[in-house]
């Protein structure tokens, strides 16, 4: 007879329901933060945090803490959702979606800490880009057959949501993934902590006042992403990044400095087009220059291995005057024999 499943253990089911309901709360939270940027019917936005939680959830926790995206998603959806069916709809793209993502992203050999290229450019093209084509198509869709939306409006409805989710994973993961996955050390020079907070007061200040003047000045802030890439990588460009995209939506929904005066569609141009630049910018800097320092060190420790492996082909003089004497034609001295003493009688 096949052994049978032991149960989980009580303490392994209530730190499994915790982890749920961290998830479902997390989601439910930052989905309050996301209505507040709503341009499309006060459902749709351009930038959609939700999202980057739940991928995040998936792949540093697993798939197992898919019931509480779906939970997080159902809470927030039956606030403002139209109908019951089209909640549960909707609720169920909005899992279906990172979690699809986060299979492929399996598939391909996806790493969460973002240090390499190959995983910036797949959180992008596939998570980004890709996966949230399945939560736009069927959430504008389930708006139109409940009577929410017309049909004229899908196209600029899917628009804002497939963007909105996919800037929700490109500006909100990194983050999670970077603090769930790197080793912090506090330890640090003094100069080092200085540049950081240098790099903080930057970027605050700058992006601050560019979303303040009367006329398009966004673009300031990319030396400092750069900066940020360059001196912290993810560390330092994934929260930076999170602090510009949001402060910048923040003026987009308020219609604040280069916003002001524009429409629904110039609004969602500039703003999709600098977020999206940007994040870029960012992301793939910092994961060329994490590969950059990772091929230095391996260069380092190789060369060190090759330092001790010459070490250990002692003695140094059996190479130079016996093996190497004899490949380049060299013969050792005999020693002189000592000259005979004369004794006296």
């Amino acid at each position: 007879m096949p052994p049978t499943a032991r149960p989980l253990p009580a303490r392994g089911v209530a730190a499994y329901g915790v982890r749920i309901l961290a998830v479902a709360v997390a989601y439910f939270l930052s989905a309050e933060i996301g209505l507040e940027l709503a341009l499309v019917r006060g459902q749709v936005t351009p930038l959609w945090p939700p999202t980057g939680i739940a991928l995040a959830c998936l792949l540093l926790f697993g798939m197992r803490c898919w019931p509480g995206i779906t939970i997080g998603a159902f809470l927030t959806n039956v606030l403002v959702g139209p109908t019951l069916p089209a909640v549960v709809a909707i609720s169920a793209s909005n899992t279906l979606a990172p979690v699809c993502a986060c299979l492929v992203l399996a598939r391909v050999g996806f790493r969460s800490d973002l240090r390499r290229l190959r995983d910036a450019l797949a959180l992008v093209f596939i998570a980004a880009l890709g996966g949230m084509l399945l939560s736009a198509t069927i959430g504008t869709w389930t708006l139109i057959a409940a009577g929410a939306l017309d049909v004229a409006q899908f196209w600029a409805t899917w628009s804002v949501w497939w963007t909105g989710d996919a800037m929700g994973v490109l500006v909100v993961a990194p983050v999670l993934l970077v603090a769930g996955t790197r080793e912090w050390h506090w330890r640090v020079p003094a100069l080092r902590w200085a540049e950081a907070v240098g790099l903080v007061v930057g970027v605050t200040a700058v992006t601050l006042v560019v979303t303040r003047l009367p006329f398009t000045m966004l673009f300031p802030v990319f030396p400092l992403l750069i900066w940020a890439a360059l001196r912290f990588q993810h560390a330092g460009v994934a929260p930076c990044n999170l602090f510009v995209s949001v402060t910048v939506v923040l003026a987009a929904a308020h219609g604040h400095g280069p916003f002001a005066g524009l429409d629904l569609l110039s609004t969602m141009i500039t703003l999709q087009v600098f977020n999206g630049a940007a994040t870029l910018t960012a992301l793939l800097l910092a994961a060329i220059i994490s590969e950059r320092d990772a091929a230095e060190r391996a260069l380092e420790r190789a060369a060190a291995q090759l330092s001790e492996a010459v070490r250990m082909l002692e003695p140094y003089s059996l190479l130079s005057n016996g093996l190497f004497g004899r490949a380049f034609g060299r013969r050792e001295r005999p020693a002189p024999s000592p000259e005979p003493t004369s004794g006296t009688g």
